[in-house]
């Protein structure tokens, strides 16, 4: 029991590193939260009872489910609702100039809305009174405020997972890849050509006709074909590697170089938007009050976690990894394993691709720079080893939270963009340093920081030494 929770904590040590890193972001966010979601507005109107309330909310999607929250409970609750005005402030300034130029209308006694609205200058209590003198007592009423961490938010927590989706579906692939000693270098452009694809496809069935129109048959078969001309170019990388013994990196550099040419020619060089609703499902779709995008996130890892644990293919990539020349003698087929772990990384390539696209809501050519980057960085965060044969699934899923953590906490709290790039620098960085560490201690051997004291400590050994001989001199 003691060997499989050391073991836990030498695979999974990182997770730790998430907890922390939640707890400082969470400190450092504590403010005055203005909620203005479905369960505020069903919390606000369970205060009004037998009020004629008109409510006012901004046109958008949070705020229609707000309104439609706080209508719901304020009904239940024996309030009537005047009306529901949804639009910006000079929307609303028509309709009270005409409650106020129409002595038969019904006045509302409250005025109930978001902060986002509430807070307009339009209902500053001097403002509103000199101008809807008809209106004067009416009773302006917003969501209670709060002290609480934006990071720790329900919003947020499901932005930080919706943000790593693409990276973290990515780098399922990328961690197979990485534990057969292997890099794929390609996976950026390899976004922006599934998406280009798709898109391209989408607009051409269109014709002269509008692309948001196009059926959903279509879009699912676009979104096939952009994910396996991924696959296929992933085939293409392990396969020059396997068959000709061409280091990853150069192969794949190769590849992401053409890969990003074929998606400016897919679509002219320009982005195609203005797509299907079917298409944006995926990115902006909920199940149950999950996004669509992180439950199969969710699946896909479950999926990844079963086949390199528990099955033979699995233990097949490891073998790769750990030792080619040994595992080829023991009868791995390590040609097939090498181009089947490429190509895995090129489809989920093309999915993520998919992925990013819908959520975007265009298809861009662009897409998917340094994206590279940061899969290889959540998947060397996550514990899998540079020189192959090490790295769990799971540890690569912490790694992505770590990246996407980081990330989103150093935008609440203000961090600009070229600071953060200083700083993933030095996670990646650091992440290998800490798998070395890790690597060289279970041998016996020093840890990279050990070995750095004890180079310092020559050094100054060796400059007392200099001194006292010059002083027996």
């Amino acid at each position: 029991m003691r060997h499989n929770l050391k073991q836990a904590a030498y695979d999974y040590g990182m997770i730790f590193v998430l907890l922390l890193l939640g707890i400082i972001f969470s400190f450092t966010t504590i403010k005055e939260q203005t909620p203005d979601d479905a369960a505020a507005g069903r919390k606000m109107g369970k205060t009004l009872k037998k009020e004629v309330v008109l409510i006012v909310t901004r046109d958008s999607e949070q705020h229609r489910t707000f309104a439609e929250a706080l209508r719901a409970s304020l009904s239940a609750n024996g309030n009537e609702i005047l009306n529901i005005l949804q639009g910006e402030p000079r929307d609303v300034r028509k309709v009270l100039v005409a409650m106020e130029n129409d002595p038969g209308a019904k006045r509302p006694t409250v005025i109930a809305g978001p902060h986002a609205t509430m807070n307009w200058d339009l209902f500053n209590k001097g403002y509103f009174n000199s101008h809807f003198s008809s209106l004067d007592g009416v009773k302006f009423v917003k969501p209670a405020t709060y002290t609480w961490p934006t990071f720790l938010t329900r919003q947020n927590l499901v932005n930080v997972a919706t943000q790593i989706v693409v990276i973290s579906i990515i780098a399922i692939g990328m961690t197979m890849v990485i534990i057969t000693g292997g890099i794929d270098l390609s996976v950026g452009s390899l976004i922006a050509l599934s998406a280009s694809i798709a898109a391209a496809i989408i607009h051409n069935a269109a014709g002269n006709g509008p692309s948001t129109e196009v059926a959903t048959t279509v879009v699912v078969g676009a979104c096939a074909v952009g994910i396996l001309a991924s696959g296929c170019f992933g085939f293409f990388s392990g396969a020059v590697t396997a068959c000709f013994k061409v280091p990853s990196f150069i192969v794949t550099l190769a590849v992401m170089m053409m890969v990003r040419g074929y998606a400016f020619k897919s679509v002219g060089g320009e982005a195609k938007g203005s797509l299907p609703d079917a298409f944006t499902t995926l990115g902006h779709g909920d199940w149950m009050g999950i996004p669509i995008s992180v439950v199969l996130m969710a699946v896909l890892y479950y999926i990844a976690w079963f086949v390199m644990t528990q099955t033979i293919f699995g233990r097949n990539v490891y073998a790769l990894g750990g030792n080619a020349e040994a595992a080829r003698l023991s009868g791995v087929p390590t040609k097939r394993i090498t181009i089947t772990v490429f190509t895995i990384c090129g489809l989920l390539a093309g999915l993520g691709g998919i992925v990013l696209a819908s959520e975007l809501a265009s298809g861009d050519p662009k897409t998917g720079t340094f994206y590279e980057l940061y899969v290889i960085a959540a998947v060397v965060v996550g514990g899998t080893s540079l020189m192959g044969g090490q790295g769990k699934i799971l540890g690569t899923l912490i790694g992505a939270f770590i990246i996407g953590v980081i990330r989103n906490g150093m935008n609440l709290n203000g961090v600009d963009p070229f600071n953060q790039m200083i700083v993933f620098g030095w996670i990646i960085l650091l992440a290998v340093l800490a798998e070395k560490g890790k690597e060289l201690m279970v041998s016996g051997g020093r840890s990279p920081f050990a070995v750095l004291g004890g180079l310092f400590a020559s050094r100054k050994r060796g400059e007392h030494m200099e001194t006292g001989h010059g002083e027996n001199e």
